[in-house]
Formats: structure tokens, sequence, C-alpha cells
């Protein structure tokens, strides 16, 4: 049987998602549990991305395909009896045996927090502290312009090879909590790198090294070599995952 689970993680002490060899991963902690629950037959977690080193989910989703029996209630408590303090499974539910957590997603929403306020030591490994004073204004103006359909290459890593670089971001913005921003980007998908990159011309712009034009212009260009560094890891959160209600009805 397929389910859908749904689960946060706190990224500090992995090396991302995907499983690697001799290294701490997502994957490889949710197929360790899975294996003991599933008679000792380790199923395949397909997530519905995967998360770099740091990097921290609020709401991550993923299917796997369980032989035994058992209850989405039973599979939800097994899961969280045996996985380590820095996952939590928030749900787990049955769908169609077609339903592909990848392929599905219709809107993903992720978040990146920064401090410009005084260094921070217990929120370090939660928040990019960059302890600098930034022109919020102009960055305010300039993440509007990332809306829309647009090519992305500038902003994903220069070996990265795929057929297309085209992504719709739905909506941006940026919230102020005192010293605290929070970047919110919601679109249909996202590019290794994307947010973190976007975040760090945005960067650029509060420092005003860089004019709120020139997103139109980077965009435009698809110059990965503009002059503006990747954001770090820390402060970046795949806050949710959204499917059409009707792809998960059983």
């Amino acid at each position: 049987m397929r389910y859908l689970i749904t689960f946060s993680y706190d990224g500090t002490n992995f090396r991302g998602f995907e499983k690697q060899p001799g290294l701490r991963t997502i994957q490889a902690e949710l197929e360790r549990v899975l294996n003991y629950i599933n008679d000792g037959k380790t199923p395949k977690i397909v997530a519905s991305g995967r998360t770099d080193a740091l990097v921290h989910a609020k709401k991550q989703t993923a299917h796997v395909d369980i032989s035994v029996s058992i209850t989405e209630l039973k599979l939800k408590r097994a899961m969280n009896s045996l996985l380590p303090n820095d996952i939590h499974v928030i749900r787990t539910q049955v769908v169609p045996d077609n339903f592909h957590a990848r392929y599905m997603v219709v809107e993903k929403i992720y978040e990146y927090k920064l401090n410009m306020g005084e260094f921070n030591p217990i929120e370090r490994n939660y928040i990019y502290q960059f302890n600098k004073e930034l022109n919020v204004d102009l960055m305010k103006k300039a993440i509007k312009l990332f809306i829309g359909v647009h090519n992305f290459r500038a902003f994903t890593p220069k070996k990265d090879e795929r057929n297309s670089y085209v992504r719709e971001i739905y909506d941006a913005d940026i919230v102020e909590d005192n010293e605290i921003l929070t970047f919110i980007f919601r679109g249909n998908g996202f590019i290794k790198y994307q947010i973190r990159n976007m975040v760090g011309l945005l960067i650029q712009i509060g420092l005003q090294k860089k004019k709120v034009e020139d997103v139109i212009e980077i965009l435009k260009n698809k110059n990965r070599s503009a002059g503006f560094r990747t954001a770090h890891p820390e402060g970046l959160y795949l806050a949710d995952v959204i499917y059409d209600s009707k792809d998960l009805k059983k």
C-alpha cells in the first residue's frame, strides 16, 4: 500500500536529504525505520524534493510503498518511536498507487530567515546571522520582480545541467519582525540553490551594491556570474508542499 508521509526536520546535523554512503541523511534515517516496520524490507522513499545540508523543513513530504498491513495512525506512531528527535512525522495518509510525491506537487512554499541585528548564538543554526542593516524597502520592491514565469538559470549552480530552468513563482514577499526578515517564496517548484541565490541578490540590493532593476537584467541575461553570493543554508526552510486534493483520494 502507498502512503504519503508528511514530516519535519531540523537539518543542522544532517548532510542533506538524499542518502549518501557513510553520511547521516534524512532519507537514510527514514528508510532505516521503515525497514524495521516493513519486516526487514527497505522501501524506497520518494520525496517531493531534496534539501541540502543544514536546511530545515517544517513540512516535507514523501511517498512510500509498504507491504505489511498497518493503519495510518500506527505507522505514524511507529515511525516517531524509532526516529531520532530531529525528525518528526506529522501525518501519514493512504494514497492511490499511482500517486507521486514529486511529480504531483502543485505548489511549494519556502521561507528564508535572516537576522540584521546583534549576533545570536542560540539561533545561529536556524536564522542566518547577517548582522548588518539592510534597506528593506528596496528589497521588498526587488523581490516582487521574481513573481511570474522566468528562466532561473542565473540562480542555479554553473555545473547544474538540466532540460529546463523555467519555473513559476506565484508570490514572493518579505515580512519584518523587529530585526528578523523572513523571505517567503511560493511557486510550482524550485531548482537547487535557486532560493538561496535569489536571497543573495536581494541582500546585495539591501546593501545598495546592486539596483532593484538588476533583478530583471540578471533574469534576462541568465548570467550566473552576476556578482552575488549564495546565502547561507541554515536560514532556509521548506515550509509546505501542496497537492490537489483529488490526487490524494484513494
